[in-house]
């Protein structure tokens, strides 16, 4: 009778330590999920760390209520320890890339639409899942990128802002009137709609070169105008420079437009 009731105790304290456990694992998880709610984290995110937390503290109360009974439960540690250890190894990568998903959910250094360049590629965001983000190049080329690569590299965003700096270098002839060239140069900014006024445009000479007194053109615009600016300005400016017989030497070798990364 004595050794039925102290296990029958056992048993008895080990359920209650199962169940008491057990409600106060659904509380916590239930609070976690709240408050990850409130803070506007992706819904993957808050369903895997809510799920992570509870099965953390049942496995503490499964081992603790294992060690009410009389069960030694050292060896049992030793033995989840190790099988954790054996799969973080195998799943090394893609833990790996499982974290650098984390960190690009939570802190957000771009999101779905923007423009962006990293890992030796770039494209419109499409997707940011847990493992992979996937962009679109601008000839619609899906590209599917392991998220590690992503917070191993530089990322450049091209749409965070809402206006970008467009800069035009215009090489006109040494027997070209400057004040005219500077003169017709602004007239096509101001016939520009898409160049804002406000930061306000910079037309200067930039450099006397080898064949031609070179112009710098810097313009500010929208950053979804930005595409058009860049294939229109060179155009009109050619055009309007041409009807006021102001010559451009040729070959050509100082009209360029920096090299733009964007679509």
């Amino acid at each position: 009778m004595e050794w039925a009731t102290a296990i029958g105790l056992k048993i008895i304290a080990a359920l209650i330590i199962l169940i008491v456990g057990y409600w106060i694992s659904r509380i916590v998880k239930k609070i976690l999920t709240k408050i990850l709610r409130k803070r506007n984290i992706e819904g993957v995110i808050v369903s895997f760390v809510s799920s992570l937390a509870y099965i953390a503290l049942m496995t503490f109360v499964i081992i603790a209520a294992i060690s009410e009974l009389g069960i030694q439960t050292v060896s049992f540690v030793a033995v989840l320890g190790a099988v954790g250890l054996a799969i973080g190894l195998a799943l090394q990568g893609s833990l790996s890339n499982f974290a650098s998903g984390f960190l690009l959910i939570i802190f957000r250094p771009f999101k779905e639409g923007d423009y962006i360049e990293a890992a030796g590629t770039a494209g419109t965001v499409e997707e940011i899942r847990i493992f992979t983000t996937s962009l679109a190049t601008p000839d619609n080329k899906k590209v599917i990128i392991p998220n590690s690569k992503l917070t191993d590299d530089n990322i450049i965003n091209y749409t965070a802002k809402k206006t970008r700096r467009f800069q035009l270098i215009v090489g006109v002839s040494y027997s070209a009137d400057l004040d005219k060239t500077r003169s017709a140069l602004q007239s096509v900014i101001d016939r520009n709609d898409q160049i804002l006024k406000d930061p306000p445009s910079m037309i200067a000479v930039k450099e006397l070169a080898e064949s031609s007194v070179n112009f710098v053109v810097r313009v500010w615009a929208k950053s979804e105008d930005y595409g058009d600016i860049y294939f229109g300005l060179a155009e009109a400016v050619k055009k309007q420079l041409d009807s006021e017989g102001i010559s451009i030497p040729f070959p050509q070798r100082d009209l360029h437009i920096y090299e733009h990364k964007g679509e």
